[in-house]
């Protein structure tokens, strides 16, 4: 079956689109219209190129070097040099869904037409992408101004057939990769080293991917409570709409109505309907207000990301209309980096209360179930280390939530004075998604074993959906076993986005 197809403009890529085209769901075009500006972009910095007159990145050094001025006959060993010099990442390299989107959005940024790239060093990136030759980035490396130097040089080390490329999932020397799609590397011109590694299209890959795990693990923050507070036999009433209407936050209300859908059609709340309990604890009475205030946080983070995404973030940038090539500073990149701190800081509240959930349910005073939900407790140990981990994996993402927006470090001799770290704070992020995914799988396993104990009576129809999706993976707990392969059986139906998919199905109106 064909791909669908992107037209890339640099003004309209989505988060949704840049998904699908990491994950090698789509192919790319570049749009007539993005066409015709790069062409004209291309012709201005020909003229400017030979002529005399100094230009940035053009006929100068970068940097702190921008007042040495380079020879005409140099022009293409500067540009070479540029990418050579600034290849200097270090670490593990970006899993192959980071890796093509960030090609992805370099190409989207080059469209916009403000680079100055010549067109068929566009056209090989964007058949890079659609013949599967993904350059080889190493994940460490960059303070987020002039953007991302070090990641995308090492991209762009792959259009001059250096560095190294993955084809079709195998690492190569570049243009072996290159040969074996049937492509040619390319000689930089003027300007073309400098148009292919200022930006902040790194973090905004990682940024992008992340941001959209978010999103899935707030709405399984919400399942996962469910069937928490189902398993606790708490109440649905902290959810009424009133109490979220006088108190008017967007996420609050989102997930307030949300949990309602979740609740929809509980057996469960019949049984204690006049039980002696006056309040619930906070882990569950207040979800809507921290899984909320977690939705606005991620939100924020969106809007932040779909501007970046289709913005010119190049140094100097090229206006053809007034003829003007410019320095400036939209390579920087702090608007991303506090997105991204905002992120990994509503992930971490997410995993926290879901934590305090899952000792909810293992601890026998508040439960009123088994100890640790084990049955003959004592000779088994049921979930009680279930909640330790969740409880190790919380703590280190509240480290990782240290913010790296803050962080600054000058670089390039003073000129650099302030940095952005956008890409240490996308990198921590991802690492909490992670342990976030965790969590949230931990209390869904947690929570399916109490639910276990209150059959025949079942729970609201999203709970009930994840519960027995659950067991038809992970069976009933009788005696101890090997719990690190049931978190890791619920953590593929959460990766795969099946759990979700139950979930919504079993709720939609």
């Amino acid at each position: 079956m064909s791909r669908p197809r992107i037209l890339i403009d640099g003004d309209t890529l989505t988060l949704e689109e840049i998904l699908q085209v990491a994950r090698n769901e789509a192919t790319v075009e570049l749009a007539p219209d993005a066409a015709a500006r790069v062409r004209a972009s291309r012709a201005l910095v020909d003229r400017v190129a030979a002529g005399d007159t100094p230009s940035y990145g053009i006929n100068t050094g970068f940097g702190t070097l921008a007042e040495v001025r380079i020879d005409k006959k140099d022009l293409r060993d500067l540009q070479r040099n540029l990418i050579l010099s600034h290849a200097c990442g270090v670490g593990t390299p970006l899993p192959l869904p980071e890796a093509r989107a960030l090609l992805l959005l370099r190409c989207n940024v080059l469209a916009k037409g403000y680079s100055g790239i010549r067109p068929e060093t566009l056209a090989l990136a964007l058949e890079m992408l659609n013949r599967d030759v993904v350059p080889v980035v190493p994940e460490r490396g960059s303070v987020g101004a002039s953007g991302d130097l070090a990641p995308l040089a090492h991209l762009a080390l792959v259009f001059i057939g250096e560095g190294e490329a993955y084809h079709q999932g195998q690492r190569l020397p570049a243009r072996q990769a290159l040969e074996r799609a049937g492509l040619q590397p390319v000689v930089l011109e003027a300007k073309e080293g400098l148009a292919l590694v200022n930006g902040t299209q790194a973090m905004c890959a990682v940024g992008t991917l992340l941001q959209l795990r978010a999103e899935s693990l707030s709405e399984l923050a919400d399942v996962a409570g469910s069937m928490t507070l189902e398993g606790l036999l708490g109440s649905h009433k902290p959810f009424i709409p009133e109490i979220h209407d006088v108190r008017a936050h967007p996420g609050q209300k989102a997930c307030a109505a949300h949990l309602r859908r979740i609740l929809a059609g509980s057996e469960l709340v019949e049984t204690h309907v006049n039980c002696s309990k006056v309040q619930d604890p906070y882990s569950l009475r207040c979800m809507p207000q921290v899984h909320g205030a977690a939705r606005d946080g991620l939100a924020f983070a969106r809007r932040v990301l779909e501007v970046e995404v289709n913005s010119a973030t190049d140094n100097p940038l090229v206006f053809t209309e007034s003829e003007r090539i410019v320095s400036g500073g939209n390579f920087h990149g702090q608007p991303i980096s506090l997105a991204m701190d905002v992120v990994a800081m509503a992930l971490t509240q997410l995993s926290s209360i879901s934590e305090r959930r899952v000792e909810q349910l293992v601890n026998p005073a508040l439960s009123g179930l088994p100890a640790f939900l084990a049955k003959n407790s004592g000779l088994n140990s049921g979930f009680m280390i279930a909640q330790v981990t969740s409880a190790a994996l919380v703590a280190e993402s509240r480290v990782l939530s240290h913010p790296a927006s803050v962080d600054s470090i000058p670089s390039s001799a003073g000129r650099e004075d302030h940095v952005s770290m956008g890409m240490t704070a996308a990198l921590k992020g991802r690492q909490v998604s992670d342990f976030t995914r965790s969590c949230i799988a931990i209390e869904i396993l947690v929570a399916a074993q109490a639910l276990d104990f209150r059959l025949p009576v079942k729970p609201g129809r999203g709970a009930l959906a994840a519960y027995e999706l659950v067991r038809s993976k992970v069976p009933h707990m009788d005696r101890d076993r090997e719990l690190h392969k049931d978190i890791e059986a619920v953590s593929q139906l959460i990766d795969s986005g099946e759990l979700l998919a139950a979930v919504r199905s079993a709720t939609a109106a």
